[in-house]
């Protein structure tokens, strides 16, 4: 198991690799005695004004639901009750004459909050409504969906306006529902936030709040040699967030550097959870079209369909290489070269170490050499032992499982 050592600022690790499968039992990595990110040789955005905590703070994020105000006589609502009441962001700026719509008897504060009470209070906010954002630059465009930077008309933030396409025959694309469903319900500093949906005959538009850049822009402008405190304080951050959703039963499924988010604090959120599942057991039969080929692990890239927490752990191990070294372990450009990098760093599986992999169509199929597994430390100079030892971890969670496949 990981430990914290803060007076030595190092990673330990004291567990199996059979005991390295989920989030929980790597997160406790030591970021430093100061949890403040090392400003690289690097222009960030001046946003940062996420209500949400901060890196070294607790880790969920906690909202008053069903709060109950008493009827004071002698007391006028304030927009911190509304605040509380609707669980709306501190710094909410409410429409002109909100507040005098309700006496101290308006069933909004006399009685439990109702689904649809507390929906159509929100809407005379503003929220749900197109005109309560502004359009300012096009961040980028996909299939199904373009981001926009925005700014929201309630609070004067920054927000990240990502607007869906209808078509009228196939309706919202399943990864946008899958998206807010999960999102809805992930709340945590170290996850995007959602914090507005709003929906019309063309666009389904999800409103969420606004971070500098993505680490692949941050590796980009570090020169892609970020500064090793960083190094860990990220990874901490990425462990943290996903612990949180893996303790939820909710599998990521597509981390990259593109899907996790930066801000000018160092916070670092998980985002993009279009592909993302929930799983109800350990295993479970999915599709094995997820994940960026250089982050998708070796059962994948065979054909699995059964797979939990370490899909997510595997792209983990990647992320931390790239970050360290400010390159991708597995450039791959197809599956199959792509396998050939990871067996070429780990070595060419075979019936002792992976049973069954022989008789697996796709992997004879490529008739791959016979590598035996490289050192990573050759690979990795930046890293201290007990990096090394995380990485290889982290990279071995899927061997782990080969036998039971």
């Amino acid at each position: 198991m990981l430990s914290k050592n803060i007076k030595q600022n190092r990673i330990e690790i004291n567990g199996k690799p059979h005991q390295f499968l989920h989030a929980n039992v790597f997160m406790r990595v030591v970021v430093s005695v100061n949890a403040e990110i090392v400003h690289e040789d690097v222009k960030m955005g001046s946003d940062g004004e996420s209500d949400q905590a901060s890196a070294t703070s607790s880790e969920e994020v906690h909202s008053p639901v069903r709060v109950r105000l008493r009827n004071n006589p002698g007391r006028k609502i304030s927009t911190e009750d509304i605040n509380k009441r609707l669980s709306l962001p501190a710094d909410i700026r409410l429409p002109d004459g909100y507040l005098e719509k309700f006496s101290l008897n308006s069933p909004l504060f006399e009685k439990p909050l109702s689904r649809r009470l507390r929906r159509v209070s929100l809407s005379e906010i503003g929220f749900g409504k197109l005109e309560t954002y502004v359009k300012l630059d096009k961040l980028g465009e996909g299939t199904y969906a373009t981001v926009y930077k925005g700014r929201s008309k309630l609070t004067d933030n920054l927000v990240a306006l990502k607007e869906i396409r209808l078509e009228h025959e196939e309706g919202a694309p399943c990864t946008a529902i899958r998206e807010v469903s999960l999102l809805k319900d992930l709340k945590h500093a170290n996850i995007v936030t959602l914090h507005d949906i709003i929906h019309t005959q063309k666009s389904l538009t999800l409103v969420f709040e606004y971070l500098d850049k993505d680490l692949k822009q941050y590796l980009d402008d570090c020169g892609n040699c970020i500064h090793m405190h960083n190094v860990k304080l990220f990874l901490f951050q990425l462990l943290r967030g996903l612990n949180y959703c893996h303790r939820r039963k909710v599998l990521h499924r597509d981390l990259k550097p593109q899907n996790l988010l930066i801000n000018d604090r160092g916070e670092l959120k998980l985002a993009d959870f279009g592909l993302a599942r929930a799983k109800s057991i350990p295993t479970k039969t999915y599709s094995n079209e997820v994940v960026t080929l250089w982050y998708r692990p070796p059962d994948i890239l065979l054909g699995s369909t059964d797979y939990s927490t370490q899909i997510d752990m595997w792209g983990v191990g990647c992320i931390f290489y790239e970050m360290s070294t400010g390159r991708p372990l597995f450039p791959g450009s197809t599956v199959e070269e792509e396998l050939h990098f990871i067996f070429k760093l780990l070595g060419t599986p075979t019936e002792e170490t992976w049973p069954g992999i022989t008789s697996n169509e796709e992997f004879i199929s490529y008739n791959y050499p016979r590598y035996r597994a490289d050192c990573l430390h050759n690979h990795t100079p930046r890293l201290d032992n007990d990096g090394v030892e995380l990485l290889s971890k982290l990279l071995q969670v899927i061997c782990v499982l080969f036998s039971q496949l």
